[in-house]
């Protein structure tokens, strides 16, 4: 049995009788410190750093410019036509929902099941899920063409007695989506402000001092404050639980509650909420690679962290991918001829390549991760985890495309083309999206660092545990 340094110790074998490490390297609490802030202190910031958010705002600008002629065209500047009235602003507005799901998941129900793997990666995917809805809430805004009457949503009292039609699915949305949001945001706010403190204790100019200042709330760490601390976190953490099922359960009811082939069926719900952690999951594992590469937080942000979402993105995978084989079967065991029509046009239609590029990128790519070595492997990873994207942006693509465009009477068929503008708005909401990240990065504290600090055994001291250093 030889003793090693965790500088060198792989965290990502299992010892029987042993936990790994969630914190590799000689690291005590001050050197943990030192690592959060380094990005956020330092004078001078990585190249690849103005590379990556340069590139992130072109992109925000091509989003801005397209919102404008939007709005000064309208919305014939889309590819909908009749009768595909939904077109990519709806997918992309299911597509960013999902993607904000894996955050909270992460943050709120891996805490309440005390799961110590979470505290490396929950900040940054706490962070992933707000800057994911507000992609999100972009397109339903400008999807209704006229978004100076977007205020019609709201139950507000007017002249004319003009009130939301309650039993429309896409009114809970309206609830659902910024009820999420507001939740999210408050159990990423109050996480972040011990380590909010931590930043206006370190920093060096007076400007900084006053805005982290302002931001952690007077907090002073003293027993008291931990324990209201401790209170307030596990009720947001409960309440923020049932969010991660409901809100994805809602935006499928956009669907089921139709009568329309393809949309009405109740498996939505469930498909829904997993193939949103799925993205999720995916989306955190791609953002957090490089992240990580960055931001100097290797011994941090570990292998055995990525592996961990790996198995759930494997796990999850594979959930979708029995949903795509059960459609097929209720379709064909429920005997309605236009049910079975939707799906087998789905599949040998017109949007063949889409369906196939959803099943090859959201079932088969994800079993790679039954290998230990491609679970491991930070660059293989990120290349699974971009096809899982794609193939859950395609899944959202087939279900509302296919749908809509082949619908009862073949006199109303006609085949969906998307705009110039159509690709340039996807694109520029991923410029959004990573301008966010990126700026999450620079400014604040992308791991929890008083969580980290929690779950290290004996932190205080630089030479390691034999019994826990040994293999």
């Amino acid at each position: 049995m030889a003793s090693i340094s965790l500088g060198s110790y792989d965290n990502t074998k299992e010892i029987p009788g042993q936990r790994a490490p969630l914190v590799t390297g000689d690291n005590d609490y001050q050197s943990v410190t030192d690592q959060v802030c380094l990005l956020a202190e330092k004078p001078k910031i990585p190249p690849a750093y103005f590379v990556a958010l340069g590139i992130s705002l072109i992109w925000l600008v091509i989003l801005k410019m397209c919102i404008v002629h939007l709005l000064l065209n309208g919305v014939g500047v889309w590819g909908n036509m009749s009768p595909v009235f939904w077109g990519w602003p709806i997918v992309n507005f299911v597509f960013w929902v999902g993607i904000g799901h894996a955050g909270t998941l992460i943050s709120a129900i891996l805490f309440l099941f005390r799961q110590n793997w979470r505290t490396g990666i929950n900040r940054a995917a706490e962070a992933m899920t707000i800057f994911a809805v507000i992609c999100a809430g972009l397109f339903p805004g400008i999807h209704i063409g006229r978004v100076w009457f977007a205020y019609f949503l709201f139950p507000l009292p007017n002249t004319m007695l003009l009130w939301p039609q309650f039993r429309s699915p896409l009114l809970w949305d309206v609830f659902a989506v910024s009820t999420y949001a507001t939740v999210s945001l408050l159990f990423w706010y109050m996480g972040m402000i011990p380590d909010l403190a931590t930043f206006r204790d370190r920093a060096k100019s007076r400007v900084r001092q006053i805005v982290y200042g302002v931001l952690s709330l007077g907090w002073t760490g003293s027993a008291r404050a931990w324990s209201r601390y401790e209170k307030a976190y596990l009720l947001l953490a409960a309440l923020a639980t049932p969010l991660v099922l409901s809100v994805h359960t809602i935006v499928s009811f956009d669907f089921a509650v139709s009568q329309l082939p393809g949309w009405h069926t109740t498996i939505f719900p469930p498909y829904f909420v997993a193939g949103a952690i799925f993205s999720g999951f995916a989306m955190v594992v791609t953002l957090l690679v490089p992240a990580r590469k960055l931001c100097g937080l290797e011994d941090i942000i570990t292998l055995r962290h990525l592996e961990n979402m790996c198995k759930i993105i494997l796990a999850t995978g594979t959930i979708v991918g029995y949903a795509y084989a059960m459609e097929f079967f209720i379709a064909w065991y429920g005997g309605n001829p236009y049910e079975q029509f939707a799906f087998v046009n789905r599949a040998f239609g017109p949007y063949w390549w889409a369906y196939w590029t959803m099943v090859s990128c959201n079932v088969i790519s994800p079993q790679f991760f039954w290998i230990k070595w491609c679970r491991t492997n930070p660059i293989f990873m990120v290349v699974i985890c971009i096809f899982v994207n794609i193939g859950m942006w395609f899944e959202r693509f087939v279900i509302t495309i296919t749908s809509l465009s082949r619908d009862f009477l073949p006199s109303s068929w006609g085949y969906f083309t998307p705009t110039p503008i159509d690709v340039l708005m996807l694109i520029g909401s991923f410029g959004l999206f990573f301008t966010l990240f990126l700026l999450f990065c620079r400014f604040l504290p992308v791991v929890a660092m008083a969580e980290v600090k929690s779950i290290m055994p004996d932190a205080q001291h630089r030479d390691p545990d034999p019994k826990t250093a040994e293999i």
